[in-house]
């Protein structure tokens, strides 16, 4: 078994099981206890899991959001969010969306043409699956059935893979010091993976998230290239933000 292939099985065990002992992971998997530590050192690194004394626990999820709850609230907002969005997609753009419920919205008014999209979600990846012109990547590994996508070291090993033009993601929280945050680790990995591999990042964002610093931090309001809200934002948070040399485009909410 491949180094890449074992982390894999080990954070889907830590997962399923709640936490795993070194030397129960030592026996499943033939190697040494000291191979295993340095696993689990290395999965710590990248958010996948957390060390304990003795073993491994899992990332608690307890602070995401199940996606059912998620796409009802400030829905119209978010609607009207990813038809603006829409605007800045082109024919033959390499685009990324996210398991935000505002990708998903994205994903359900977007005209079938010829486009190739990247995502690490199921709901989006369903939602585009009928429209033949538009190329559907997903990343595939380890399933968040709370957020119905995909995270961990194969999702991230995934993105690696692509370059994309454009990114359009949305986050838990908007904050001028620390940035751009979301409430779970393996969800930030993977934001913060596809920021590195697009050209140009749109943050989806409704007025909730301005001035919310979440747990995981995922990048900095100067990695985006432009931030699209709704009519409700504070138009003092807006404008500090357009002080600070950021794009800022408020939808004006429809008649």
């Amino acid at each position: 078994m491949l180094v890449a292939e074992r982390h894999d099985r080990i954070v889907q065990l830590v997962n399923e099981r709640g936490s795993m002992r070194v030397t129960e992971l030592s026996e499943t998997f033939g190697v040494t206890e000291e191979t295993i530590r340095r696993d689990l050192d290395a999965l710590e690194a990248r958010g996948a899991l957390r060390r304990s004394h003795g073993g491994a626990v899992k990332v608690s999820e307890q602070l995401e959001s199940p996606y059912f709850e998620r796409v009802a609230i400030n829905a119209a907002e978010k609607k009207e969010i990813a038809e603006e969005a829409l605007k800045y997609v082109k024919a033959g753009d390499q685009i990324i969306l996210d398991a935000s419920t505002t990708a998903f919205y994205m994903a359900a008014a977007m005209a079938n043409i010829p486009l190739t999209v990247l995502t690490n979600s199921i709901k989006v990846a369903a939602e585009l699956a009928h429209k033949e012109r538009i190329t559907v990547i997903a990343t595939g590994g380890i399933l968040s059935p709370r957020s119905l996508s995909f995270v961990g070291p194969s999702a991230e090993r995934a993105l690696d893979m692509y370059h994309v033009n454009k990114a359009f993601l949305s986050c838990k929280g908007v904050h001028f010091e620390r940035g751009i945050t979301e409430s779970n680790e393996l969800q930030a990995l993977v934001k913060r993976k596809m920021l590195q591999i697009a050209d140009e990042c749109y943050l989806l964002v409704d007025h909730s998230k301005f001035d919310v610093q979440d747990f995981a931090h995922v990048g900095q309001l100067a990695d985006v290239h432009m931030i699209v809200t709704d009519a409700m934002a504070d138009p003092a948070y807006v404008e500090q933000l357009r002080i600070r040399q950021l794009s800022v485009v408020q939808v004006q909410k429809h008649a």
